[in-house]
C-alpha cells in the first residue's frame, strides 16, 4: 500500500495542472456546452411530444 501512494504522488507530480484563466475558459467552456444539449434535447422533445399529439389526437 505504501509503495502504490509513492508511485501515485510521483505520478501525480508528473502532472501539467490548468492555470487560473485555462480552468475559468474549460468550465465556461463545458457549461455552455451542456446548456446548448440541454436546450436542443428539450426542443427536440418537444417537436416529439408535439408530432406525437397530432398524430394520436
Amino acid at each position: 500500500m505504501i509503495t502504490f501512494l509513492k508511485n501515485v504522488s510521483r505520478e501525480m507530480k508528473k502532472v501539467s495542472w490548468p492555470t487560473g484563466n485555462e480552468l475559468t475558459r474549460y468550465t465556461i467552456t463545458v457549461v455552455v456546452t451542456v446548456a446548448f444539449v440541454a436546450i436542443f434535447f428539450g426542443i427536440v422533445d418537444l417537436g416529439i411530444s408535439q408530432a406525437l399529439e397530432l398524430i394520436t389526437g
